[in-house]
């Protein structure tokens, strides 16, 4: 019976561990539809939040949606040496712009 008890205990604190272990930082608010995006600080997940440079985005990176889960919290600038050269082009020319 006693060891019921304690199997019980540790049961109960082993799920309560990762609630007590979560990150308390919040997450970055996603950027407000006017303001100003950038290729080296705007999320993905900012980026796509604002119809009119989503739009552009996936103009210049067709295949990018099928990313989106993936890179969401990342910047054009930290994708860009994992695409393999991918989006050099678009992204200089977004740079430009």
């Amino acid at each position: 019976m006693k060891s019921i008890a304690i199997a019980a205990a540790l049961a109960v604190s082993a799920l309560a561990a990762p609630a007590f272990a979560a990150d308390p930082t919040p997450a970055p608010a996603a950027a407000a539809p006017d303001a100003k995006l950038s290729v080296e600080n705007s999320t993905i997940e900012q980026i796509i939040a604002n119809p009119a440079a989503k739009a552009a985005l996936e103009k210049e990176l067709p295949q990018i949606p099928a990313y989106y889960d993936q890179i969401k919290t990342m910047t054009l600038s930290q994708v860009a040496p994992m695409s393999q050269g991918a989006i050099d082009a678009p992204l200089g020319s977004c740079q430009r712009s």
